[in-house]
Order: structure tokens, then sequence, then C-alpha cells
């Protein structure tokens, strides 16, 4: 199985956090191939450069952590942006919109958080969260 990982996602796994159920965590280890988007990266520099997200990382290593721990970066194509095109107004966020149009097109399983967002595509999987 190959997944794309959502922002949040990305970034609960690489600072572990106890969001992350068992079987969250599992589902990510055992796919054969983990994703996260280039523009991933650039949804976090945005959110903290305007104070919407407290994160330790620097925005440069976080580039680096996607190779170092075992993900693989998705750059993000004009294929990727075209598609975006087709998607229904679901949810507003232009990322979210971004992630899902890269999984549709690629295809890969986009694992999130997030419930909206599984009324795009079969190919997203909403994980649970601790509480």
């Amino acid at each position: 199985m190959r997944i794309l990982l959502d922002t949040n996602i990305f970034l609960w796994c690489i600072i572990d956090d106890a969001k992350l159920t068992k079987k969250a965590k599992d589902l990510i280890v055992e796919a054969d191939e983990r994703y996260v988007s280039s523009a991933s990266i650039w949804e976090i520099a945005i959110k903290k450069s305007i104070g919407k997200l407290d994160s330790n990382n620097d925005i440069g290593s976080l580039a680096d952590v996607i190779e170092e721990s075992g993900f693989i970066e998705l750059p993000v194509t004009a294929k990727h942006a075209a598609t975006i095109f087709h998607l229904e107004h679901i949810h507003r966020d232009p990322f979210d919109r971004l992630l899902i149009a890269q999984a549709i097109c690629e295809p890969l399983i986009f694992v999130t958080a997030d419930m909206q967002l599984e009324k795009y595509s079969e190919l997203v999987k909403v994980i649970s969260l601790k509480k």
C-alpha cells in the first residue's frame, strides 16, 4: 500500500504525538511507501509565519526530516494543480484540496484525521485520534 500523509499526520508522526493511535501508527509503518507532499512544508511555513502553528521544528529541517524519517517527498506537479479544478467544493482549505488532487493523480491512499475529506474519494482513509 502507498500512502500520502496529511500535513497534521506528518507533523504528529515526526514528533511521535500521543494523538496517533496504535492502529494509525501501524497503518503508516506498514505501508510500502509513505509520501509527504512538498505542499505540506509550504503549508507549515505559512501557518508558522502567521502564528497559526506552534511548532518547534525549523522549516528547513522539516524538509530534511521527510527523507530522514523514511518518507518520500511528493513534489507538486502541473497535473496535480490542474486536477484541483475538477474537485467538488467540499473543503475550502487549498492545501487539503491540493493533497487530495495529488492522491487522486498518483494514486495514493490519503491518510487524514479530517472526516470531511472522505467525501472526495475512496482513496481517503480517515484515522481516529486519541482524545
